[in-house]
């Protein structure tokens, strides 16, 4: 409940900034989070790079054919069926990735972000990768920031 209201309270401001593309990890709550911050209309560009650091169970994600069900008007067949990262499984069986990994995604998608054509783009992630992404700022949930060129600055509250 807490993070439908964060996601309600933060999508005026969110469709008010003029993104030109919002792009999504397939991690089923940063779909939820793209969906009601930016809208179900605009187009969500479903990405793998920037999902969350693995360490934990609710840091796996589902098999795309199942998102393919419950979101059939987003495109996944870019993906493989198994897109989170792969490490060595824990004694849980859950697979673990190691910072050095973490980091070469980082690397590799801020590389993904300069190659795009956009101007503004939003991008809707986890705070572990984000915290890599940054060098150690740490993100509220639903919280917009505006990054460019390496530096980050908090959006001034809209009126």
């Amino acid at each position: 409940a807490l993070g439908h209201d964060q996601v309600r309270d933060g999508a005026a401001r969110a469709r008010s900034l003029g993104v030109d593309l919002v792009v999504s990890s397939p991690l089923t709550r940063a779909i939820q989070t793209g969906i009601g911050m930016f809208g179900a209309a605009r187009h969500l560009l479903i990405e793998a790079g920037h999902t969350e650091h693995v360490v934990a169970s609710c840091d796996v994600g589902r098999p795309t054919s199942v998102l393919k069900t419950e979101y059939d008007h987003l495109d996944f067949d870019h993906l493989d069926e198994t897109w989170w990262p792969q490490g060595p499984l824990d004694e849980l069986g859950i697979p673990i990735e190691s910072v050095e990994d973490c980091l070469r995604r980082v690397a590799s998608f801020k590389a993904w972000l300069a190659a795009r054509p956009e101007d503004a783009i939003a991008v809707v992630g986890h705070s572990a990768f984000f915290w890599h992404f940054t060098g150690g700022r740490r993100f509220a949930n639903c919280e917009i920031v505006e990054w460019s060129l390496g530096q980050a600055r908090e959006l001034p509250e809209s009126n």
